[in-house]
């Protein structure tokens, strides 16, 4: 048996693992490479296995650099099954299809329409925590409680016994349960996003939160929230109806201004089975919990500009995450030199995106061709990251220290996969790597 990483590999994005034996070739995500300059060329090269001869892929979760890369595994010859919960099925179309405007605005389109109509005609669901055997390989997705959907994905072959954990949840959630405690497993595929990393404490993100539409009010300015679309949109939102609720924060005008938002917004609407106990019966006494008043949705370009008539304080939620596009980028063009706004950064940023650079204190960005200072404030909150932090990831690995043969830390950038790896090895004394790009390994 062979276990290869084709992304994820010291770099945060384009999972992709490839696992083969003698009578199978299965593939977990296949995601985009995402954050910088050099990682769009790595999207357009050709896969280093043959897609035709891949059996099936299990996906974790929809995020894009998970899903990315479906469409242009199934227009190289995949003609196999794609497995998922049903909400990240449905959160993945989404993001392909958002991905695929976006490439075709750019004109660097990695699949075309007809790809993407063939990837979710190969699409099926598996529920949590149902073991299922597919072509001779027993498989059971576990909730990972990272996004809606999320799963680890843990599987029974040729005698071993493996779980690759896609993304894990930042415990508590403000929607989702904890991820599922799983033991038993010999070979580990842990991600390392925030590896040698600390959040702070749930009630600080709230209070944090809390304390940005507070100044931005007090100032008459603006805040400006890039915010990915699934998870961290709807999770600012929730947080902020409860403020408003208890008459925490003044109200203001907020906008939702990401069309890719507003629809996994109802899919998150349509799957209240998959939330944590306390927000399925909180829903069911009150089933607007994305919803508020001055709450507006902007899902056109013109409701869009029109957010700039709206005179401050306001706020607006927009994409993308990392600030690599979508609408965000207007405003920060238009708000960015104004010395009364906040820029406020709730989730991970990639080594060079937009979103690193202006954490990082850079004094001046260029935005459409043009060269804007930055004189707003800008401030960033860690505990809203949907990803687990080191004593979480570390307590995962720990419960099943006992029967670990091997541990594979992907999926964070170079520092913090290394530090994560050299933690497993000398506090649990089980064998640990993070692999290179393109590395193989016998099981």
């Amino acid at each position: 048996m062979r276990l290869s990483f084709h992304g994820g590999a010291q770099e945060v994005t384009g999972a992709c693992y490839l696992l083969e034996a003698s009578k199978f070739k299965i593939l977990i995500d296949c995601g985009l490479f995402q954050g910088c300059d050099e990682c769009a060329d790595l999207n357009f090269e050709k896969f280093k296995f043959k897609p035709r001869e891949i059996d099936a892929v299990f996906i974790t979760h929809a995020h894009l650099d998970h899903v990315g890369r479906l469409p242009k595994l199934v227009r190289e010859g995949f003609s196999g099954k794609i497995y998922s919960t049903a909400p990240t099925r449905e959160l993945a179309r989404l993001i392909l299809e958002d991905a695929l405007h976006l490439a075709r605005r750019q004109k660097n389109e990695l699949y075309r329409e007809e790809d993407l109509e063939k990837t979710f005609a190969r699409w099926e669901d598996l529920p949590y925590e149902k073991e299922v055997e597919i072509d001779g390989i027993r498989v059971k997705f576990n909730d990972a409680g990272h996004i809606l959907g999320s799963a680890t994905v843990e599987f029974w072959l040729e005698k071993k016994h493996f779980l690759f954990t896609g993304d894990l949840g930042n415990t508590p959630s403000a929607l989702l349960p904890s991820p599922d405690v799983v033991r038993d497993i010999e070979y580990l595929i842990i991600e390392s996003t925030y590896g040698g990393r600390l959040h702070e404490k749930p009630e600080e993100r709230v209070l944090n939160l809390e304390r940005a539409v507070e100044d931005t009010a007090a100032r008459k300015g603006v805040l400006m929230i890039p915010a990915f679309a699934t998870e961290r949109t709807q999770d600012i939102l929730f947080y902020l109806n409860e403020m408003l609720l208890f008459r925490r924060i003044p109200e203001m005008p907020v906008f939702v201004d990401s069309p890719l938002a507003i629809r996994a917004t109802e899919v998150y609407e349509r799957h209240v089975m998959y939330y944590k106990e306390e927000i399925k019966e909180l829903y069911r006494e009150h089933p607007h919990l994305f919803q508020f008043k001055k709450l507006k949705f902007t899902q056109t370009v013109e409701e869009s500009k029109k957010i700039n008539d709206v005179p401050a304080p306001k706020a607006i939620i927009a994409g993308s995450g990392m600030m690599q596009g979508g609408r965000i980028l207007h405003h920060l063009r238009r708000y960015l030199l104004d010395e009364k706004s906040i820029l406020l950064i709730t989730g991970y940023q990639a080594a060079g995106s937009l979103g690193r650079r202006l954490i990082d204190k850079e004094k001046m960005v260029k935005l459409f061709g043009e060269e804007v200072p930055v004189n707003c404030e800008v401030r960033k909150i860690n505990g809203f990251s949907a990803h687990a932090d080191n004593p979480q990831l570390f307590s995962f690995v720990e419960r099943t220290r006992d029967t670990l043969k091997k541990v594979f830390v992907v999926q964070g950038e170079e520092a913090q996969a290394l530090h994560f790896m050299q933690e497993i090895k000398d506090r649990l004394g089980v064998e640990a790597v993070a692999p290179t790009l393109y590395e193989s390994f016998n099981i």
